[in-house]
């Protein structure tokens, strides 16, 4: 998963998704990889950025141009079994949120120059 997505032009879509892993790693790895990969093959998939702490709490976001594309996405065949997967055996709980950006602004410190 990509540190940070590069930031669209708003309005768009945010697939809020935090989640409290159960201690299960097996194959867990494979298959956020291989979501993450399908997701982009997907119509109006923007980017996803994702963070877990030492504790198994994690939060990813997915980025998305349109409600409709994402209650697609979530039909998607591969991504309902791995939803399924997730539930038997990687997470103990999680909570997913759907948001509207309607605005989106960054920051970045400029690079100091040596002298």
């Amino acid at each position: 998963m990509s540190a940070q997505s590069q930031r669209p032009e708003p309005p768009y879509y945010a697939v809020i998704f935090s989640s409290r892993r159960s201690g299960t790693d097996e194959e867990y790895a494979a298959m956020s990889e291989r979501m993450v990969a399908l997701a982009a093959q997907q119509p109006g998939f923007l980017g996803v950025e994702s963070a877990r702490d030492a504790n198994g709490f994690g939060i990813t976001v997915s980025y998305w141009r349109t409600a409709e594309e994402i209650t697609a996405w979530r039909a998607h065949a591969e991504h309902t079994d791995a939803r399924e997967q997730g539930r038997a055996s990687w997470y103990s709980q999680y909570d997913v949120r759907i948001a509207k950006v309607e605005r989106a602004y960054s920051w970045e410190r400029a690079e100091k120059t040596s002298r």
